[in-house]
Formats: structure tokens, sequence, C-alpha cells
């Protein structure tokens, strides 16, 4: 599971009680707004929820951050013409400031999301993009420093002949791996959408389909811990944090890379923006991922954001080639992207 910049095939709509199409809501549909496409979710349906505490203090006060009562109405995929409106919210820790949706599915409920619900699906979407998505991983990496610590990790390897040894949770196709796996590391991935764990392991890789915590790797095990658009799906992600530091070795390093709450995106579309999605249970910003790592056992060496203005959203408007490539130019040295990389290293 690796949703980089996913894309929502269709959109969903509500009409008025009266079906109707008044002269000025067609006069305002004319009006060129700032709009977002989604980034690509499991269709919603009705799950098991469950009511959290705040993963990062504990606090069980929210309030709302997110509204989507009325603006982002989610269609249950299986209840015929007569479809119900399934809506989620988003609520903000008042103690901490961490958004998340809560009550929450169940872990079985993700699980199955991922898996024998939609992971023909999610494999489909992410061999149609591997090469994309794997660009955008390389990318992100460079940014946070990695291919120097590669440098650095190979060239002492290559004195034992034993390459570092790294893991990638949420591994998709494996196409990174496959990538590293060529450099010289020791490669292992972990994917709980079953299909695409299996198109893995035929590639040659050593991936298994159960999540991190029931793999019970061997502690400090690994040089390095990857996770691409991974902790913002998960049910408890500082108990997933302290389970990478157990299996790293002293001085690893964990690249986490998330969608920025804190970016101006975000703060420009608000409910509409493309990371506010259905699959997404947290929304992390560099101040609240950080203190969940920190909490968790690690330090905070790099943070990195890029993205200042998502593809298409000025659509209409003369000048929104020039925008875009001055907010994404600006997005990194400034630190408002869109989405953000952190490395960490083990305490």
């Amino acid at each position: 599971m690796n949703n980089e910049t996913k894309q929502s095939p269709k959109k969903t709509s509500v009409k008025s009680p009266n079906n109707k199409v008044t002269k000025n809501n067609a006069a305002k549909n004319k009006t060129v707004k700032p709009k977002t496409i989604k980034t690509w979710s499991t269709p919603q349906q009705e799950e098991a929820k469950i009511q959290v505490p705040c993963v990062i203090c504990g606090g069980e006060k929210f309030i709302l951050h997110f509204d989507y009562s009325a603006s982002n109405p989610l269609f249950s995929p299986d209840t015929g013409p007569n479809m119900d409106l399934i809506f989620f919210n988003y609520v903000r820790c008042v103690r901490c400031g961490l958004v998340q949706i809560n009550p929450q599915p169940s872990p079985r409920a993700v699980a199955l999301r991922y898996d024998k619900k939609h992971g023909e699906d999610y494999l489909k979407y992410e061999i149609a993009n591997e090469k994309s998505f794997l660009r955008l991983q390389e990318l992100a990496l460079q940014d946070a420093g990695f291919y120097k610590l590669e440098k650095k990790l190979l060239s002492a390897g290559a004195m034992t002949n034993e390459g570092p040894s790294v893991l990638d949770i949420g591994c998709a196709t494996g196409a990174l791996l496959s990538t590293l796996k060529n450099r010289g590391w020791k490669v292992r991935g972990v994917e709980i959408s079953g299909p695409q764990a299996a198109y893995c392991k035929k590639q040659g890789l050593d991936v298994s389909k159960l999540p991190l915590e029931e793999n019970n790797f061997p502690a400090q095990s690994f040089d390095v811990v990857l996770a691409s658009h991974l902790i913002e799906h998960l049910n408890n992600p500082f108990r997933f944090a302290g389970e990478v530091r157990r299996i790293l070795k002293p001085n690893g390093c964990f690249y986490v890379t998330t969608p920025n709450i804190a970016g101006l995106q975000a703060k420009f579309f608000g409910s509409r923006w493309r990371s506010a999605i259905f699959d997404h249970l947290y929304l992390f910003s560099k101040k609240s991922l950080c203190k969940l790592l920190k909490q968790a056992g690690f330090s905070v060496d790099v943070i990195k954001t890029w993205g200042g203005l998502a593809e298409g959203s000025l659509a209409g408007f003369a000048g929104a080639p020039l925008l875009k490539r001055i907010f994404d130019k600006l997005a990194k040295p400034l630190g408002f992207g869109d989405v953000m990389i952190v490395k960490a290293t083990c305490r």
C-alpha cells in the first residue's frame, strides 16, 4: 500500500432536494473556482468503528477540523440505486492538535479494505503508476539525504561482503525494493494488500502480507526502514513507530513520507484538500509527526516538504501555470509543501 499522489477516478455530487439547478447556481458553476482532485481512496462503505484517544497525548477531547456533512458526501458502493450518504469528519485533539478521523474503522475493517475488498484495484493502480511513483520516492529520499547514507553503508558493507539491510513497509509493487536490491541492499518488504504482496513475490522479492507488528522481526535487524505514504493509514501510528525503532539497528534510520496538513494546500482547500480522504485516518503536520517520532524514541534529523500547488487546482485561470511553478519552487525552501519526508534516527 503506497499511495503517493493517487487521484480518485470519479467524483460524487449531491443534487438539491428538488433536483433542479437554478439560474444562480448555473452562473456560479461557470465561475472559476479553485478545485482539487482527491487522492485515490477505496470506495466508502459502512464499517465497524471505534472511538480512540489521541495517539500522541492520550487526550479524549476533540473539536471539528474538517466538516464533511455537506461538501464531500461519500456514497456506499453496495447499497444499490437508493444509496445512503456516508459522512466522516476529521477532528483535532484539543490538547496536542493532532488531526484524525475519530471514531475510526476497526483494524480488521482497515485491513479488509486493502486486501479482499479492494486489493486488486490497488494493484492495478500501482502498476499503472509504478514509474512515476518510484520517481517521486527517489526524489524524496534524495531530499532527505538517503543516498549519502547509502554510499556510506554500501562502502562499509563492501568490507564485510554483506550489503546493508532495508525494510520497506507498504512497498506496493516492490519497485523501490527491486531498485535497492540492484544497488546492493539486502531487501525485505511488508505489504498488507494481498495481491500486491503476491505480485512482489513473483518479482523475486521477500515480502510479507502481515502487518509490521505481526512479523516478529528480530530486534536490531535493519539498517534502514522506509514507510512512504503509509503511516497516515494506520490505526495506531505510535505503536507502529515503536516497532520500527525496535527492529532498527543502533543509529538506524527511519524515513517517513506522508501528507503535510500544515502545508499551503491543506490550508487553502480545507475539507477539499486532496489528502483529506476516507483512507487517511491521520493527517500529520511537521510538528505532530516529529512529536510522535520523538515519543517513540527517535531523534529527528531532516524534514523536507514539496508540492506548492496541486495540478489543475486553478484550471481556467490564465496565470495558473506560472503560479504553480512559483509555489512549487518555494515549497521546499520555505517548508510549506503538500507532502513531507522526515528522516529519524534511533536514539
